[in-house]
């Protein structure tokens, strides 16, 4: 059973939102200055040091998506190789690892993309999520949360309209993750299938409406049938 849970990236934007919800479980928030996932001794030290029965792994490179096409070291280095970093960690004295990647690691031409659907990322970004997640699959002790979620308020000042997607703030993102914190395997998780636009518009009235050109994909929308009937168990 998991009690105690050491969170990478605890200061980041959804590491902020877990912090303020309610939980049974003990959650220890860590910066990059108390753990270094790139330092496998940090790793190792933090472990002996709070003794955790998880760790939710949120640290890692996201935004802007051109970082990952202009460092593409640092979004290795983090991304990629910081998650194996933890999975051999967690390995070695059977820690469950929970790994949040992406809607992005599909291809987005069809959606409705279930968690046993091929996996194509369409930016480097998708790409360096997947190929973190690959070292998580090899550990059974983990569960892999591929996410589409924002922070609020929407922060751009235009949306797409022709890109449907599964997009929930980060506050209510939580809600649903404690719900299955305790499952292992692949989950997706998000909020019901809409344009970009229409998610922004019932938050931002002022927001614009416009047209992806090649700038995402157009079907990029999960099926959640699975994350619904684990979360009523």
């Amino acid at each position: 059973m998991i009690k105690k849970i050491i969170v990478t990236g605890g200061n980041g934007r959804f590491g902020k939102e877990l912090q303020k919800a309610k939980s049974k479980y003990k959650f220890t928030f860590l910066d990059k200055k108390k753990l270094d996932i790139q330092s496998t001794s940090s790793i190792q030290k933090n472990i002996n040091k709070f003794k955790p029965d998880c760790v939710l792994h949120l640290a890692g490179l996201s935004r802007p998506m051109s970082i990952h096409e202009n460092k593409l070291k640092k979004s290795i280095d983090l991304n990629i190789i910081g998650t194996a970093n933890l999975v051999k960690s967690c390995s070695e004295k059977n820690i469950k690892l929970i790994f949040f990647s992406t809607s992005y690691v599909y291809p987005g031409k069809k959606g409705n993309y279930k968690e046993d659907d091929a996996l194509l990322p369409w930016n480097n970004y998708g790409w360096s999520k997947l190929g973190a997640e690959a070292s998580v699959q090899m550990y059974k002790n983990s569960l892999i949360i591929r996410a589409c979620m924002t922070e609020r308020p929407f922060i751009h000042k235009s949306a797409f309209s022709n890109v449907i997607s599964n997009f929930i703030f980060h506050d209510q993102f939580v809600k649903l993750f404690l719900k299955v914190i305790d499952k292992k395997g692949v989950i997706n998780i998000g909020g019901k299938s809409q344009t970009i636009f229409s998610f922004a518009k019932s938050y931002n009235k002022k927001v614009k409406k416009i047209k992806s050109k090649k700038q995402m994909p157009l079907k990029m929308y999960m099926n959640l049938d699975k994350f619904k009937k684990l979360a009523k168990k």
